[in-house]
């Protein structure tokens, strides 16, 4: 138990530490609150000068409330509970294997560090969004998990920052999930990653922009803001009532599997879900409604 009382305090100590070299330090490439404040402004640059929904004011509804949630869940979550969480979870599940002789490193299929350095991040890459994709599925497919991610659904009004409002409870499960998968692969170098990061949280941005973009043919591989859009219509197709489009990166997922539904262009489609004029408008009431919520039936 000591052990594990040490990991949750050096997780504070050090994630605290690392913020304030965030904040401090701005000449390392890899600045996570720097980029993401850069990949922000020059997104909502191009929503400014590129809207799709040219009637949506450029403080859209709830812009505050998303700008705030995207440093909240990026940064200040991480510090409240996240990393003291993973890292103990990691260790308890490492203590776990040991039991049964057992070590994660024995369920590795190869090292990435043997690799050519575009390979191991590709296959980094294709193997979390898959694993991710998966997750949103997930949450979509059970209630108690719905109720979790009701929260990103309750934007009525879409802009960069709605990718990032989530309820603090989703990162759990994502990171839950893609732990093992990833722990299969080995290890990566932390800048190596951020490479990766950076371009999903770039994707991320422009699926939920207030933008009119699909890529052309690189639709059917990448998610976009046409194709994004429907996974947020609050009228969904009786063939698909857990949801479509489930894409975070990549969109190739939705086609492969068929989960893709682009009827038309969904520019004035109503945003949301079934009964969400009854949903809290306010953060903290947003991050409460799972433990208060009615308790419904998991259908199958």
């Amino acid at each position: 138990m000591e052990k594990y009382l040490d990991i949750i305090k050096n997780s504070y100590s050090g994630y605290w530490n690392y913020l304030k070299h965030e904040l401090i330090d701005i000449n390392h490439w890899d600045n996570y609150f720097y980029g993401l404040i850069i990949i922000s402004i020059l997104v909502w640059i191009l929503e400014i000068a590129f809207p799709w929904r040219k009637n949506q004011a450029i403080f859209r509804k709830d812009f505050w409330l998303d700008t705030f949630y995207m440093f909240f869940n990026f940064f200040l979550l991480n510090l409240i509970v996240f990393i003291a969480l993973s890292n103990t979870v990691a260790e308890f599940f490492n203590d776990s294997l040991g039991l049964i002789g057992l070590n994660v490193k024995d369920f590795e299929l190869f090292d990435v560090d043997k690799l050519p350095k575009w390979l191991g991040l590709f296959i980094f890459f294709i193997v979390a969004d898959f694993v991710q994709w998966n997750t949103h599925r997930l949450l979509h497919r059970f209630n108690w998990l719905w109720n979790f991610h009701k929260v990103h659904h309750s934007v009525k009004e879409m802009g960069f920052a709605a990718h990032l409002r989530y309820h603090w409870m989703e990162p759990v499960m994502y990171k839950s999930l893609l732990y093992i998968p990833i722990a299969i692969i080995g290890g990566f170098d932390a800048q190596d990653v951020a490479i990766i990061h950076f371009f999903n949280i770039t994707i991320g941005h422009l699926n939920h922009a207030n933008l009119g973009w699909n890529y052309g043919f690189l639709k059917y591989i990448f998610n976009n803001p046409k194709m994004h859009i429907w996974h947020h219509a609050k009228e969904l197709p009786q063939h698909a009532r857990y949801g479509v489009n489930f894409g975070i990166t990549l969109s190739l997922w939705d086609y492969i599997f068929k989960t893709d539904y682009i009827p038309h262009d969904g520019r004035d489609i109503e945003l949301g879900f079934e009964g969400d004029e009854d949903f809290p408008k306010d953060f903290v009431s947003q991050e409460l409604y799972p433990a208060f919520s009615k308790k419904r039936k998991v259908e199958l």
